[in-house]
């Protein structure tokens, strides 16, 4: 049998399938495409789901792919040994909807047997227990004894996931000899040792099933097969594992070198070893497909294994960053079968350098710190290092914890993971409280910090709302990162932009940023220091990285309304100097698309006559169309012009002066309309106070003056057909109806007055006497607190002189009044005092001034004692 090495075995299988026109389709980027549930792409079927759910038809139905996979679940078992691994290239053929089992079977035994030259001899397929058919095609048509082929079960054999499509497998085992073997008696397919390896699965999607393993016949019959292609070369190579193959072997080797060591001497450098050659080889494959190192996510999958190798090379002892010289043996042993990763290296080399090269800073010092802990834990005979600890050495050492993990089981240890998550929750709950959570602004931008300070933008928007330039910055919102991959959000700065970025009151630009790799949707563009503009948002499809020559597109249409505004509030602030005269200054401002907003000094609220002046005053300048213009020059020259300065702002050497016509001339950095009649129309909508001397005024013009006067329409259209009258006789109907309520209110408190008085019948007889002040203390059923107060007004006056106390109950709620004519309060009573103590016996509370007063509760039941209570509390007043 001929050794060939893995490059050849990828290009004979996707040939021989092409030959049995199947249509051979590159592999499928790492990152799930519209799949949400996976993280990465982690078998040869995952990324043509579509095509098998039917969600979308595929470009034949015979297709055939070598796709690269990653799976990360058993990652702790990497190195130790030889079988684990997390990237692996799986050949595959699918059908869907055409051939089925027999062309299946028949080509798979092909491919193996006459092209790959593996003896037939040493080849055991296995079928599912009940599937009858496959059996026979490998008994009768491919001519297998039936000794070597196996029956299993459900478990080993028959692929499904929940309800939905399923069917049977059909293995192939492949006999690698006795030397791989266990040596015990009767060792066959099946053995957990190393010597029947399991090479090709065969799934035959015949089954649908309801959920309840109830099984009916698919009508469309799929075929999805899978075979590794490492495990295909070892078995080729006749090699012990697939660190041993070809590709494997010479990366595996490099890092021998740069370590000065020897694989298969000592159990613990070959973990090391392995560890790092894997991977290097992950992380390659990764950062190629646009995945970059973060904190969370598939990122957080490539920056664990990054730094995972990187750790493993401090144990054989290589010093400084190694990893992207490996990086160079994985491109140059895969780039045959992905050529990508020779067009990518430069990238990849950058983001791998980068990202070594921040951990390198960390390790050292984490480490060391780590490495006290376990004295100390060591010193005290304990096992568990504290969550406290743990989370002290991540988050102010940037030590990862799944590093210390694994650092402590290597030594019998472990963390206290329930103590480590409290405390990073309780850092969690500070820092929003502190700095709060949106850092793309404001001070707690700290990623900006962190740009070269050479890097600075040029803002080109005034000539221009479409422009080309080269990335040289991108940043998530923690980190400068190399590139961001499709729906990763973060930061993009380039040498020279359209996008006006918020300042001066207009709000930023949106748009969108375009590279030959990618899309990203602009939602706001900030300033940051040293003249830099950063372009905050979200990649819609794609990758965008660093060196990139992009097209910036601005929103035309938020630009061209957000100018107008900005346009107004020069002729507004005109128009105020001229109504108030010319001690109004601008105290600030906000303008986008939809309005306007304009503070200014003044000491008191404009009426309606100054407001209606200043409309028609900024609405006159609009008609004349007046002529903008912009113009550069030195500070001093600006200020002789009489050109206005936002009062506070800090302004540098040369300042840009915006005139319109004659009628204003201001300090703006801002963008504008060409004349004046752009704007089209001007509407302040409301004048209040923001504090001791300033006023605001917010206006419309243009699009946001016609939707506010159409949905003032489509009121005035709902408020007539409520009233049932025309809109030119709404006032007047209003007025009619407001005059019918008016006298219909007085009728129904009269009433209620009455009702309350009947209620309340004879209880004159109630009457009693407390040190020579009468008191009557009653009850009453189903009367609001405006009914007891009209109702005690009357008693009131039937005593002559005394204190009314009243309570009523309805819908589970007490109201209680105390009332106390002038002669009693000479004598000591006090309404207030007195409802503030017998409230609490009906569950409520209350007070008010000595002659009246009033309180709620919550408990009927507690009436009775609180009337009581009452001429407790009235012996006590009285002198």
């Amino acid at each position: 049998m001929q050794k060939y090495g893995v490059n050849e075995l990828r290009r004979m299988f996707l040939e021989f399938f092409e030959s049995k026109e199947h249509l051979a389709m590159k592999s499928f980027s790492l990152v799930p495409h519209n799949d949400k549930s996976l993280l990465l792409i982690n078998s040869g079927m995952a990324p043509l789901k579509p095509y098998f759910t039917g969600q979308e038809i595929p470009p034949k139905k015979r297709v055939t792919t070598c796709q690269k996979c990653i799976r990360t679940g058993d990652i702790e078992n990497v190195g130790k040994t030889a079988r684990h691994g997390t990237f692996f290239e799986m050949l595959g053929n699918f059908s869907f909807g055409d051939y089925f089992k027999k062309e299946a079977i028949a080509w798979t035994w092909e491919f193996l047997t006459e092209v790959v030259g593996l003896d037939p001899d040493r080849l055991y397929p296995s079928v599912y227990e009940d599937d009858d058919e496959a059996w026979d095609i490998w008994n009768k048509d491919i001519g297998i004894p039936e000794e070597r082929i196996f029956r299993f079960g459900k478990e080993d054999n028959f692929w499904e996931h929940g309800s939905g499509p399923c069917g049977p497998c059909s293995e192939v085992y492949y006999d690698r000899g006795e030397k791989y073997g266990c040596g015990k008696p009767g060792c066959t397919v099946g053995c957990d040792c190393d010597r029947y390896m399991e090479i090709w699965n065969n799934v035959f999607t015949q089954f649908d099933n309801d959920g309840h393993n109830h099984y009916t016949e698919l009508e469309q019959k799929n075929i999805d097969t899978g075979m590794g292609l490492e495990r295909l070369a070892c078995i080729v190579q006749d090699v012990e594992s697939m660190f041993d193959i070809d590709t494997l072997h010479a990366l595996r080797e490099h890092v021998c070198r740069l370590a000065g060591v020897e694989y298969g001497k000592d159990y613990d450098t070959d973990v090391s070893i392995r560890v790092i050659t894997d991977h290097i080889r992950s992380v390659t494959f990764m950062v190629s497909d646009g995945i970059m190192p973060s904190n969370s996510g598939r990122g957080y999958v490539l920056r664990r294994l990054l730094r995972r190798a990187c750790r493993h090379g401090r144990l054989l002892g290589i010093q400084g960053e190694f990893l992207v010289t490996l990086a160079t043996t994985v491109i140059e042993g895969s780039k045959d079968g992905y050529p990508e990763l020779e067009e990518k290296k430069d990238f990849i080399f950058k983001v791998i350098t980068k990202e070594e090269e921040q951990f390198n800073k960390t390790i050292d010092q984490g480490l060391s710190i780590l490495a006290g802990m376990e004295a100390e834990m060591e010193k005290k005979g304990e096992k568990v290092l504290s969550g406290e600890e743990a989370f002290r050495l991540y988050d102010t050492y940037g030590f990862p914890v799944d590093l210390t993990k694994e650092i402590l089981e290597e030594k019998g240890m472990q963390i206290d993971e329930e103590g480590f998550q409290a405390a990073a929750k309780a850092q969690r709950d500070t820092s929003k409280g502190t700095f709060g959570e949106h850092s793309y602004s404001g001070t707690d931008a700290t990623v900006y910090d962190e740009i070269d300070p050479s890097v600075t933008s040029r803002f080109v928007g005034y000539e221009t709302l479409t422009h080309e330039s080269k990335i040289t910055v991108v940043t998530t919102e923690k980190e400068i990162v190399e590139a961001l991959s499709d729906g990763e959000r973060g930061t993009i700065f380039v040498e020279e932009t359209p996008f006006y970025a918020t300042s001066g009151g207009q709000e930023a630009d949106n748009g969108v940023i375009t590279t030959a790799e990618g899309e990203f949707r602009v939602e706001d563009t900030v300033k940051a220091a040293g003249g830099k503009i950063g372009h905050v948002g979200c990649v819609v499809s794609g990758m965008i990285k660093t060196g990139d020559t992009a097209v910036l597109k601005v929103d035309e249409e938020k630009r061209a309304l957000s100018a107008r505004n900005h346009s107004a509030t020069h002729l507004l602030q005109a128009a105020l100097r001229i109504v108030l005269g010319s001690h109004v200054e601008q105290a600030g401002s906000s303008v986008n698309e939809n309005r306007l907003r304009f503070d200014f000094t003044h000491f008191s609220a404009l009426t309606e006559e100054e407001i209606k002046k200043v409309e028609t005053i900024v609405n006159e300048n609009i008609a004349k169309c007046l002529p903008v213009k912009a113009e550069n020059m030195p500070i001093e020259e600006a200020r002789k012009t009489g050109a206005a300065a936002l009062f506070g702002e800090k302004y540098g050497d040369i300042v840009r002066v915006v005139s319109m016509g004659d009628v204003s001339k201001e300090f703006c950095g801002g963008t504008h309309v060409e004349n004046t009649g752009v704007i089209t129309a001007f509407k302040i909508i409301s004048e209040t106070g923001v504090s001791a001397g300033v006023r605001r005024i917010e206006a419309l013009t243009s699009k946001g003056l016609l939707q506010y006067y159409d949905e003032l329409e489509q009121e005035m259209k709902d408020t007539s057909r409520l009233v049932k009258a025309s809109a030119g006789r709404l006032t007047e109907k209003i007025t009619h109806l407001l005059s019918e309520n008016k006298a219909l209110h007085s009728e129904v408190e009269s009433l209620k007055s009455k009702l309350a008085k009947d209620a309340m019948g004879d209880v004159m007889n109630q009457v009693t006497e407390v040190k020579g002040v009468k008191l009557l203390a009653v009850k009453v059923e189903g009367i609001d607190m405006n009914g007891l107060r009209d109702l005690g007004d009357q008693m009131k006056e039937k005593l002559g002189e005394g204190v009314v106390v009243i309570a009523s109950a309805g819908e589970g709620k007490v109201n209680l009044m105390a009332t106390a004519t002038q002669g009693a309060m000479e004598k000591g009573a006090h309404a207030g005092n007195l409802i503030k103590e017998v409230a609490s016996l009906v569950g409520g509370g209350g007070g008010g001034r000595p002659n009246m007063a009033q309180a709620g509760g919550k408990n009927p039941a507690g009436i009775e004692d609180a009337l009581a209570k009452a001429k407790e509390v009235l012996e006590n007043q009285i002198a």
